[in-house]
């Protein structure tokens, strides 16, 4: 009954309207066989060993002709159901089915990575490749409705009946995996047998198993759900596989939560159907809006270039025509010149009239024409003498200069003013130096450069209008920057700065991004990085290669110790400390503690108490007998006195605690004081940060995202102080990359 109830509700959904949602971002087709991948997004099985066995025969020979023309889906043949789900199952098809063309001992390393066509990032398949994903179930089914709605005049027909008195199937049975008429359903699934009991559905051709199985562990079923990994899995995961240390619940509270969520979800759009719509017809207008101007931007843009064509053609005309006339010009005169040299010549021109000349007898005939003669004859002979050509060759005056006019071209400015960045508060760092990152808008297009502005507001204690500083409150540019981020040194410490930055493109500037602002630390960053040497755990302790993260793991010793609990026995913390030690000044250094830590103890420690950690059996006693262990977690209300050599504030499970302070205690903090234990439990913030003034023997814990004091108290400072971590269950700390890069001033 229930199961017709199921297919009742489904049928009523409009399946034919989400079919952009049935469709495998690579093959473009309806999903066959979806896998879902560890960033949630699905994707067709061949699609997946297609991508699989690209990405290999790329790493093999990256100049060999490995193009597939057209979908992946052309070539590898579909294998069927059963055959899918062995592989998918089976261990000992695993390996050729995660890594596609890889084998045993080859020199080519396996690839297991692929790009998800959905969101863009690499996904790590890890070693087991294909067989670590779950199929999509859920899709399944819901593409099989599409396509029986889609096919509505295809009836699935029995599969018991025998043809031509085959029977269109009215029911399909998920336990038998056959789809029948009424009358073979009642044969083959009579009253008071086992078969009666099995569960049926409407008439398909999906059949799913009916319990979810681990691909890690084939022979378990998933019975819980990680929410840092965000998929099911069994107990055996939990136990002592890869999901050891992350945080679970069972199946039943993840599968009504976020049924919740997502039915409150789906009611909040429907609720908020008039309001889509209004949006979507905005949405078009817009669209016709952007078609239309697109269009009159793309004809103002032709009349412009026109008109420049237009002129550049005059003035090519005009040039063209001078150039021809000088040289026709300067060609008649060079023309004339020739001619004039060859009447010098012997027999030719002006020298054989002369000789004609001479050869008359009569004197008075002769002298009235050698007269005139004789002048010609002196100005060509003057002529040989001082030789010029009659024009000159050379067109330098018609030579263009356009380089400015070029440069002009170049900086026409054709995208209008930039958009204006936003600064990334996720991943800009404050301390005495800011390293300060932004983002441009999705569709800008390149800029030149851009511009850091900032400005210190205030200082400790004082508002803008109370600062004596020339500086104050004055804006102060970065010299041109060329990527998305820079750093800005030598801030004052404990002060409120704003900063903003602006694009500039083709000499452009775009308006400031909006203003953010930054408190500075109230002492200069200490670098460190966690110490591998001195009290470090290699049992349940993993430090990375960098040394700016551990984690703590519950490994076999972990759970072997925990029997002794029995006897009144205590388990300890781990500790790890700094590799760099504070005997003088004020430092701050800045961490972050991940929410799924069980507890995680934080804060400074001298070096002889620290000693006394290391060297004590960490077992044998409870910190109920033991006050300055420092360890408080026995009871919260565990009460610090004055001048202890340490300070540790504990946090876990998303939580942060409040040491309660005796009458005498001159700690300090908002919550403190406070009888009611409620109000000393505090979210736990994203970042911590921790100041040690030495000289005045104080130690303060602050929210190093607003710099809000949350607690602060004294500390005996006779020795050596390092930075402190304990770490108790599953947890982790990570240091900022300023604190470990050890390049900001001391």
């Amino acid at each position: 009954m229930s199961a017709e109830k199921r297919r009742s509700s489904t049928t009523a959904v409009p399946i034919k309207n989400i079919e952009r949602e049935l469709i495998c971002p690579i093959c473009k087709e309806l999903f066959t066989h979806p896998l879902i991948l560890p960033c949630q997004h699905s994707v067709c099985h061949k699609c997946v060993r297609e991508l699989l066995m690209l990405n290999h025969e790329d790493s093999f020979d990256a100049g060999s002709e490995c193009s597939l023309p057209g979908s992946p889906r052309s070539r590898v043949p579909s294998p069927s159901m059963e055959r899918l789900d062995r592989l998918v199952r089976s261990g000992g098809s695993r390996g050729s089915i995660s890594s596609p063309g890889w084998r045993r001992g080859s020199v080519t390393p396996r690839v297991t990575t692929i790009p998800c066509p959905g969101c863009q990032h690499d996904i790590d398949l890890g070693e087991r490749g294909i067989s670590m994903l779950f199929r999509n179930f859920t899709l399944e089914n819901i593409v099989e409705r599409y396509r029986q709605a889609a096919r509505a005049a295809v009836a699935i027909m029995c599969n018991i009946c025998k043809p031509p008195q085959q029977q269109e199937a009215t029911k399909s049975c998920m336990d038998c995996k056959a789809s029948y008429c009424n009358e073979c359903f009642k044969l083959h699934h009579p009253w008071g047998t086992p078969k009666a009991q099995h569960e049926y559905v409407g008439p398909t051709t999906n059949f799913r198993p009916k319990v979810l199985m681990c691909p890690e562990h084939e022979m378990e079923k998933v019975n819980m759900y990680c929410e840092v990994c965000r998929r099911p899995v069994c107990h055996l995961c939990k136990l002592g596989g890869s999901h050891a240390n992350h945080k679970v619940t069972s199946m039943s509270s993840a599968y009504k939560i976020l049924k919740e969520k997502l039915a409150k979800s789906i009611h909040y759009l429907i609720s908020k159907e008039d309001q889509v719509r209004t949006q979507i017809t905005d949405l078009d207008l817009l669209i016709n809006q952007t078609e239309e101007n697109g269009q009159l931007a793309e004809r103002q843009a032709n009349e412009h270039f026109e008109r420049l064509f237009e002129t550049l053609q005059e003035r090519k005309s005009e040039m063209l025509r001078s150039i021809e006339q000088s040289r026709n010009r300067r060609l008649d005169q060079l023309k004339a010149q020739v001619e004039e040299y060859q009447g010098m010549l012997e027999n030719s021109g002006l020298v054989g009239y002369a000789q004609e000349v001479l050869k008359e007898t009569d004197q008075s005939c002769f002298v009235q024409t050698a007269k005139q003669l004789h002048i010609r004859i002196q100005k060509a002979t003057e002529s040989l003498r001082t030789f010029h050509p009659a024009s000159d060759p050379c067109f330098d005056e018609f030579v263009l200069n356009t380089s400015r006019e070029e440069t002009l071209l170049k900086e026409m400015c054709f995208g209008g003013v930039p958009d204006p960045p936003l600064i990334d508060l996720s991943n800009s760092r404050v301390y005495n130096e800011a390293s300060i990152c932004w983002r441009l808008s999705d569709d800008h297009l390149p800029t030149d450069h851009h511009v850091l502005e900032y400005r210190r507001l205030g200082g400790p204690g004082q508002s803008p209008s109370q600062e004596d500083g020339e500086d104050s409150g004055v804006w102060r540019a970065t010299d041109r920057v060329y990527g998305p981020s820079t750093v800005v040194c030598d801030l004052e410490p404990d002060s409120l700065y704003s900063f903003r930055v602006r694009s500039c493109r083709n000499s452009m500037f775009s308006p400031h991004s909006p203003e953010v602002t930054f408190h500075t630390p109230p002492a200069p960053a200490f670098g460190f990085l966690f110490s591998d040497k001195c009290g470090f755990s290699t049992e349940r302790l993993i430090l990375n290669k960098r040394r700016d993260t551990v984690e703590s793991v519950a490994s076999m010793a972990f759970l072997l110790a925990a029997e002794r609990v029995q006897t009144g026995s205590y388990i300890g913390l781990d500790y790890i400390i700094g590799d760099m030690g504070i005997s003088q000044g004020r430092h701050y250094w800045a961490f972050k503690v991940e929410p799924y830590s069980y507890m995680v103890k934080v804060g400074v420690a001298s070096d002889s108490k620290l000693l006394e950690w290391f060297h004590n059996p960490r077992d044998t006693s409870s910190p109920r007998y033991d006050h300055d262990s420092g360890h408080d977690s026995g009871s919260e209300d565990a009460c610090y006195e004055l001048s202890q050599p340490f300070t540790l504030l504990t946090l876990g499970m998303g939580k942060l605690f409040i040491p309660k302070t005796s009458s005498s205690s001159s700690a300090s903090t908002a919550n403190a004081s406070s009888g009611d234990p409620g109000n000393r439990v505090l979210p736990m913030p994203q970042r911590l940060g921790v100041c040690l003034d030495y000289d005045e023997c104080r130690v303060y814990f602050y929210d190093a995202d607003t710099m809000r004091c949350l607690y602060e108290r004294q500390v005996d400072c006779s020795g050596t102080m390092y930075p402190a971590f304990g770490l108790m269950g599953s947890g982790k700390v990570q240091l900022e990359e300023f604190i470990t890069a050890k390049r900001l001033t001391f």
